[in-house]
């Protein structure tokens, strides 16, 4: 019994004495000379009151021997260093940073996103320049046949005109007394002057007896002579001066005959048996002035 104490106190001392070995070991090579120290004493330290807390624990489970014991049974425990392990070394120091990690793999697409607010609207742009023209476009299909308009055959302006005797003054429009024709009125015998109502393109003539003296004659527009005519008197012979002319007239426009010069010019003539005459009338009318005329008429029919 002495020897089995014996050899269980030397394993515990061979055992503790190689842990802190391989503890001694383990540390030189990171830790310096005094902490290596202060760590072996601590060893020892443990070691030795773990062997005293075995040697109790024997004590404890040492059955004496005697009758009681039974012959021939096999003794199964094995040694303390097989079944009780040593002091927990000390924690090692942390080790350096690995390496990055590969990049993963892409993951799945996501869902779409909600549309977003509108964005504030942008500065107008510098005007394009003009394109190239474009092809030909087709034919358009015709029109509707229009209202029918005023026809020019409806528009009237005549007067034909004479002298019953002698002009008796010059330079004032000749008052023609004689009416031949003046359906509308557009001559007025008071002044001597034809009015124009209907704007458009006139004719207009003359033919006078000269007898006593000289006669020269002015067809006037507008207080201004357009055509002047000159006829020489002959003793003992009745002459004749006449003319002709085409004048457009605006509305408004006044045309006459009066003797240009003094008194002795004044040798326009007629009796009972000689004639003098004026004549004019409408070759065709202005429908554009016509047509604007009658609309500013109506508007302001309207009004």
């Amino acid at each position: 019994m002495k020897l089995m104490w014996s050899l269980l106190l030397l394993g515990l001392m061979l055992a503790g004495s190689f842990s802190v070995a391989q503890e001694e070991d383990g540390e030189e090579a990171d830790e310096p000379a005094e902490d290596a120290a202060v760590e072996d004493e601590e060893a020892a330290v443990e070691d030795e009151e773990a062997a005293a807390d075995n040697e109790e624990a024997a004590v404890e489970v040492e059955e004496p021997e005697g009758p009681g014991t039974e012959a021939g049974m096999t003794d199964n425990r094995q040694p303390c260093a097989m079944w009780m392990g040593g002091v927990p070394g000390t924690p090692g120091h942390s080790g350096h940073l690995g390496r990055d990690g590969r990049d993963g793999h892409d993951g799945p697409r996501g869902e779409k996103g909600d549309t977003g607010e509108p964005g504030e609207k942008g500065e107008p742009g510098e005007k394009g320049g003009n394109g190239a023209p474009g092809p030909r476009g087709f034919p358009g299909n015709p029109g509707l046949k229009g209202a029918q308009g005023e026809s020019a055959l409806l528009y009237h302006s005549s007067f034909s005109v004479g002298l019953t005797d002698p002009v008796p003054a010059t330079n004032v429009p000749i008052r023609f007394n004689k009416f031949f024709h003046n359906e509308q009125h557009h001559y007025d015998d008071v002044s001597g002057k034809f009015h124009c109502l209907l704007p458009g393109v006139y004719f207009f003539t003359y033919h006078l007896t000269v007898y006593t003296k000289d006669a020269r004659v002015s067809l006037f527009k507008n207080d201004k002579p357009v055509m002047f005519t000159y006829d020489q008197y002959h003793e003992g012979n009745v002459d004749q001066a006449s003319g002709a002319l085409i004048l457009r007239l605006q509305s408004g426009d006044e045309v006459w005959l009066q003797i240009y010069g003094d008194e002795d010019f004044g040798g326009v003539y007629a009796d009972n048996t000689n004639d003098s005459t004026f004549s004019g009338f409408l070759l065709y009318p202005d429908m554009g002035e016509l047509e604007e005329r009658r609309r500013r008429s109506v508007g302001v029919s309207r009004h």
